[in-house]
């Protein structure tokens, strides 16, 4: 069923662009979508007995004027609900915490219409889920890669993603990543910062530019060394991530000449010393998903403003690897 509202003009709006004005009426729906509803036709000024469309959102209101919001019932999600087995840490009725496997995309898109975290939850939340953008579909605040595994934070309504939307947006949200990488980074501690776009001879990769661009930061610790025969095969890292781009780990690690084991975009496996051990250097080449967890997920709440804070061990491909690293070299905290 539709949702329709009717708000007049007070005194003090009067001159307010009409989807600020909305905006501040309707606390609970974005700006986004608040524009996208106008550009549609569906917000009304009434002038007597007439109703007309109001289709600019810059539009300047007026005092005493009354505008009318219609709120089509929210359409089924192209994507179709599977019953796929889901790792949820934590639920109610406003969120969903996630721990992905490696493996799993996020959104459906070309290449991968199933099979995806959104088919997976429109089946675990049906019948719980709002129309978040006008469509039936889980509010996906933020994205890892298809490879990458850990958790992720999922919207159940408006209210919630718009308020997850916002503390991502100011960089308040703590994401911590375990990381797998070739060597031992110089210095061992640091922060990588620049601007990520899309490379602009292979559009599968992102990288570092100085025209354009998304301003990425990334900190990282080393916390564990591998060595043979004196060389610095591994190295176990946390990375904290003050902004949230495209391949961020991996393009920055790479830019220190200390690409991520696997990676299939970033790595350069090159030749690994001849004394490391069979079962190291096995678990090393054959590693297929760059070596990336988001193990650490903290934020408020976005109804109770309580501060939830999620952790994830890593999984079991990633403890293997640095199992094997350890029975093949000699290693040390960093």
């Amino acid at each position: 069923m539709d949702s329709k509202f009717e708000i007049t003009v007070a005194d003090a709006q009067s001159g307010t662009r009409l989807d600020r004005f909305l905006a501040s009426a309707l606390p609970d729906i974005s700006r986004s979508r608040l524009k996208a509803l106008i550009k549609a036709g569906q917000v009304l000024r009434h002038i007597g007995e007439n109703h007309q469309p109001i289709n600019s959102a810059s539009v300047p209101v007026k005092m005493g004027e009354i505008y009318s919001l219609t709120i089509p019932e929210a359409e089924d999600a192209d994507p179709v609900a599977e019953d796929i087995p889901l790792d949820i840490i934590f639920e109610d009725d406003d969120l969903v915490v996630v721990n992905k496997v490696a493996g799993m995309v996020v959104h459906p898109a070309a290449g991968s219409p199933n099979g995806t975290l959104v088919n997976a939850l429109l089946h675990h939340c049906a019948g719980s889920l709002s129309g978040i953008g006008g469509i039936k579909r889980p509010g996906i605040v933020h994205r890892i890669d298809k490879d990458t595994s850990g958790l992720l934070v999922v919207a159940k309504h408006d209210k919630a993603h718009i308020k997850l939307s916002e503390q991502f947006a100011d960089h308040s949200v703590e994401r911590l990543y375990s990381a797998v990488c070739r060597g031992l980074p110089s210095p061992p501690d640091g922060r990588i910062e620049g601007a990520l776009a899309r490379h602009p001879k292979d559009r599968k990769k992102m990288a570092i530019t100085d025209k354009g661009g998304k301003w990425a930061v990334t900190h990282y610790r080393s916390q564990q060394c591998f060595y043979s025969s004196g060389h610095a095969v591994a190295s176990l890292i946390e990375c904290q991530l003050e902004t949230g781009r495209t391949h961020q780990v991996r393009v920055h690690m790479a830019s220190l000449s200390n690409p991520l084991i696997g990676d299939p975009i970033y790595g350069n496996p090159g030749r690994l010393p001849s004394a490391v051990g069979t079962k190291a250097r096995a678990a090393v080449q054959s590693f297929k998903r760059q070596a990336l967890h988001a193990r650490t997920l903290g934020f408020f709440h976005p109804i109770s403003a309580k501060p939830f804070k999620f952790e994830c061990a890593l999984p079991h491909d990633m403890q293997s690897l640095l199992d094997a690293l350890k029975a093949g070299c000699s290693s040390h905290d960093v």
